[in-house]
């Protein structure tokens, strides 16, 4: 873990000499044989590089370390058998960023966490080069995670997603985890969406069956028989999922292959592969919705953009309910959208008035609407 993580962890090579010790040499003496000439810490205070708070919040400070992608998932994956944790554990959520570079609506979500500090945190995908320059009181200051090129359309989206998702698990207190755009935006207040995911006994991840073209026209033969035709799925790419389902994507690598291998453009896997994955295996933990709202309403590829003009209080509103209800836990909602998308970089400053208003940023964390209303 020290290759990995800024311990100071003691390293033993072959050019070690070691004193040998009388048989009856206690403990004390047995615990200085291992030490270093010039560093003789006693046997409490070393930790040999396995500190427990570096252990369970190993990127707190800085998201960056030196792992591939195949140790980061291999770590990611680690799950414990014993129940509870030996650590007041307060469950926060990750927020997942993933962008070609700038994030034009970052002013936005800084008030959006501010004050929240101990139930969030963050990382961002970027491409590979890219520095996102922030103030060190920022919360997106040092939350990079290392990242790898992707190309849109491309399986490299689902490779980004489950890098997001590993670096997000390396947090044993992050228990949901929401993927996001540089166009996303909260239409509700801090407190109301922690609540409203951690309360949530499923995932959010959109999953469905679209007999058209445009869905089950887009499978393969070819992923027979790990993948049939009437188990195939279509959702939209920006979930929101909770810790177990996170460490069953991050540690799967069967499904992806497929994916990797037959799913070419026009089939598009970041709308296929964790939707298709989910229904076969986990469909039990998800509500097979996301909690994202976008307008496909204009047709074609991407969904409408909205500028300065769209930004009011009843736009935010209609986002907010529309009319319709959704299933939360075992119940019927109608508070079904917490983010919305996608939004063009001038429509920020409209935004940010109303953060103190409609969108109540400003709310302390214990006046919390009640969920559903």
């Amino acid at each position: 873990m020290h290759q990995y993580f800024t311990s100071q962890a003691v390293l033993l090579s072959s050019t070690t000499h070691f004193a040998a010790a009388p048989v009856t040499a206690d403990i004390e003496s047995n615990c200085n044989i291992l030490q270093q000439q010039k560093q003789k810490p006693s046997c409490d205070q070393a930790d040999w590089g396995l500190s427990f708070g570096k252990f369970i919040h190993p990127t707190e400070s800085n998201a960056t370390h030196g792992m591939s992608d195949s140790e980061l998932f291999w770590r990611a994956s680690m799950v414990p058998f014993k129940n509870g944790y030996p650590f007041k554990r307060t469950p926060k959520v990750a927020f997942m960023f993933l962008t070609r570079g700038p994030l034009p609506m970052l002013p936005l979500w800084e008030r959006f966490f501010r004050g929240h500090d101990k139930y969030y945190s963050i990382y961002v995908h970027a491409l590979p080069g890219y520095k996102l320059m922030v103030s060190q009181d920022s919360p997106f200051y040092e939350r990079q995670i290392p990242s790898q090129k992707v190309g849109w359309g491309t399986v490299e989206m689902a490779d980004a997603e489950k890098r997001l998702l590993a670096n997000a698990l390396l947090d044993f207190s992050n228990e949901r985890f929401v993927l996001l755009s540089e166009s996303c935006i909260p239409v509700y207040n801090f407190p109301n969406v922690y609540k409203y995911l951690t309360d949530s006994a499923y995932s959010f991840v959109e999953s469905y069956d679209d007999p058209s073209r445009y869905g089950r026209g887009r499978y393969s033969r070819r992923m027979r028989p790990e993948i049939m035709l009437f188990q195939w799925r279509k959702g939209s790419q920006w979930f929101e999922v909770q810790r177990k389902v996170a460490v069953y994507i991050v540690s799967e690598t069967k499904y992806l292959s497929l994916f990797r291998k037959y799913c070419k453009p026009a089939c598009y896997p970041d709308e296929h592969y964790i939707p298709t994955y989910l229904n076969i295996f986990h469909g039990s933990l998800n509500s097979n919705r996301s909690v994202t709202w976008v307008d496909w309403s204009m047709g074609g590829p991407h969904p409408a953009t909205f500028g300065p003009e769209n930004i009011t209080e009843g736009f935010i509103q209609s986002i907010r309910n529309n009319g319709t209800l959704c299933l939360y836990n075992d119940g019927q909602r109608s508070m079904c959208n917490l983010f919305a998308r996608k939004f063009a970089p001038e429509a920020l400053e409209p935004l940010l008035n109303l953060s103190a208003t409609s969108l109540a940023f400003d709310c302390p964390r214990d006046q919390v609407e009640e969920v559903g209303t």
